[in-house]
């Protein structure tokens, strides 16, 4: 699984712990009625003030930062930034399942990534792990998916929003093996809602107009997905590579689903139960045989 040190936590209660996180955004965002916009600034805000306590510890290495480490970091964010606002757009023209699907394409962009600009390759069983993964994860939002004006303005807002997230994991794997995961999340969370910031400052949307209960989805949206879900992964970066925090992010759609059923009553049918076990499977033939080697380099 391309790895320098041994995590301290097994790595499947790190994927899986993760997984349930962030399998809650999506329901969030649906709950709210505020601008995405406006809803991924203050989850990203107010991840920034539950980690700012801490962050006086790394004030030295801060000093050490290069300045291509903050040109990476900023990039990183602005990535983060995107797609958060490509994804949670998207869940207005569609349904959970639907927004999701597209997303299942990260690991493959990853890869691709991860070749040209790493010249990393992997295992023929690997890439055959992420193909049943992605095909299962598909099947999970197939049948939700529509043709309508919307439902297609959804999609393409959502494989941007991918193209947007392998970037940014490209650039945490790097950054991740030389900077603390906690400093990296903080830089990156703090970027992103900038982005966020100044984009609703151009859209003259309010930052105060909501009720209580936007305010408090705006908290879980930091606490649950993005505290217990999205720094859980920049650490793992730190023993795994993007692509295999890519792969085991597949078991969203799966957790979305569950939760929508649960939550919103979106329907499941018995072959988006076929399809979950295909994900699982393909997401543990990946992670057990992803080893990464490099590419000559031409």
């Amino acid at each position: 699984m391309y790895t320098n040190k041994k995590s301290p936590v097994p790595l499947w209660i790190i994927f899986t712990s993760g997984i349930i996180a962030i399998s809650f955004s999506s329901i969030l965002v649906k709950l709210s009625s505020a601008p995405v916009s406006v809803s991924g600034m203050y989850r990203l805000l107010f991840t920034c003030l539950m980690m700012a306590p801490i962050m006086w510890k790394y004030i030295p290495e801060i000093k050490d930062l290069s300045s291509r480490d903050w040109f990476m970091l900023t990039g990183s964010g602005i990535a983060l930034g995107l797609h958060f606002l490509l994804w949670m757009a998207s869940l207005r023209f569609t349904s959970v399942a639907s927004s999701t699907v597209l997303l299942t394409l990260e690991p493959i962009f990853v890869l691709a990534g991860a070749y040209f600009v790493y010249r990393e390759k992997t295992t023929l069983a690997a890439v055959a792990g992420i193909v049943l993964a992605v095909s299962g994860a598909m099947l999970v939002g197939w049948k939700d998916m529509s043709v309508s004006g919307d439902a297609l303005k959804g999609d393409l807002l959502s494989l941007l929003g991918t193209a947007a997230v392998a970037i940014h994991m490209l650039l945490g794997q790097k950054l991740s093996k030389h900077i603390s995961s906690l400093l990296y999340s903080f830089v990156v969370f703090f970027v992103a809602a900038c982005c966020f910031a100044v984009y609703n400052v151009f859209q003259g949307y309010t930052f105060t107009a909501y009720p209580p209960k936007e305010w408090i989805l705006f908290i879980l949206l930091a606490l649950i997905p993005t505290v217990f879900g999205h720094i859980l992964f920049n650490w793992a970066l730190k023993f795994v590579n993007a692509a295999s925090v890519s792969t085991a992010v597949l078991g969203e759609p799966v957790g979305a689903s569950l939760l929508a059923w649960m939550m919103l009553g979106e329907s499941i049918q018995p072959v988006q139960i076929g399809a979950c076990l295909l994900l699982l499977i393909g997401v543990w033939v990946f992670l057990r045989n992803n080893r990464v080697h490099y590419a000559t380099q031409q």
